[in-house]
Order: C-alpha cells, then sequence, then structure tokens
C-alpha cells in the first residue's frame, strides 16, 4: 500500500461523467492515501500541537502546516543555544577540555540549526569565557600573530591548566 501517495502526487481533479478508469483508480488511491495518512499524522502527533493548527483535509497541506509549526520552535532553540554559549563562563572545576568540548557541542547543535559560526569565533568565545587565571594566557595569545585552531586552544588550556 502506498500511504504515502497522497504526499507525494498531487490531488487529482474531481472525477466527472467523463472520467476514465484510470482516473477513477488514481482518484480512489489518493483518496485512500490521503484518509489513511492524516489519520496517522493525526493520531501521531501532540494534541497541543494538533490544536494549534486549523482543520485540514488534504494530507500535504497537513504536513506543511505542522512544519510550520516547528519553524517557531527552532528559532527558539536557536536563541536559546546562542544564550547559553555567549554566557558561559569556565568555573575553575577541573577540566577546561570538558568545557569547551561543551562549547563546540553548543555550536555543533546551533550549526544543525543553519546557524554557522566558524571555528574562530568559538575560539574567542572560549578566551572570553575563561577566569582571571588565564589572563596571561589571554594575553600571550592576542599577541601571536596566528590563530589557534579549536584544537591548539583546547591542548594550550589544558597545558596551561596543569601549571
Amino acid at each position: 500500500m502506498d500511504l504515502d501517495y497522497a504526499i507525494r502526487t498531487e490531488q487529482p481533479l474531481a472525477l466527472t461523467n467523463d472520467s476514465t478508469t484510470e482516473q477513477m483508480a488514481n482518484f480512489e488511491k489518493w483518496e485512500h492515501s490521503n484518509h489513511m495518512s492524516l489519520i496517522i499524522m493525526k493520531h501521531s502527533i501532540l494534541d497541543t500541537i494538533r490544536g494549534a493548527m486549523s482543520e485540514e483535509e488534504n494530507a500535504k497541506s497537513f504536513l506543511s502546516q505542522i512544519a510550520d509549526q516547528f519553524v517557531g520552535s527552532e528559532k527558539v532553540e536557536t536563541s536559546t543555544i546562542l544564550f547559553k554559549l555567549v554566557s558561559m563562563q569556565y568555573k575553575d572545576k577541573g577540566n577546561i577540555k570538558e568545557y569547551i568540548m561543551e562549547m563546540s557541542n553548543l555550536v555543533t547543535r546551533l550549526r544543525a540549526l543553519k546557524l554557522e559560526l566558524c571555528d574562530d569565533i568559538l575560539v574567542q568565545l572560549v578566551l572570553i569565557s575563561l577566569i582571571a587565571q588565564f589572563s596571561p594566557f589571554k594575553i600571550s595569545y592576542n599577541t601571536q600573530k596566528e590563530k589557534w585552531t579549536l584544537n591548539e586552544l583546547i591542548a594550550q588550556c589544558v597545558q596551561e591548566e596543569r601549571d
């Protein structure tokens, strides 16, 4: 059974007295697929999401409405992750590598949400978030001509933390 047939194909024109057997079969196939797809989708989503949507009789349109509901959610998630990233502060818990990897993970999550942050920005965010104990380290970095990669920063921070 082609459950996704109604989603993959456009709704056929309404049947008339002149409709061919093939057109009737195609229409019935689409109608059945559309009906089953709607039932499955409506029973698979949360009531709160379903309640926020208008009643729809076309599976493709219903799926589009569901997607529209999550556009706002992506914006909220992006904002939440970005806020967490820029407000992080290293608390001198003795594991700088884990801290930097957590920041890197947030950047990866932002990239998945189509917000690109280059590694240079991440390196700067890490440096900004370090405590006063790392001030000489930050001065040393800023006086160098070359930029560090994230891996170089991790290695340098781990070394600085040990010293």
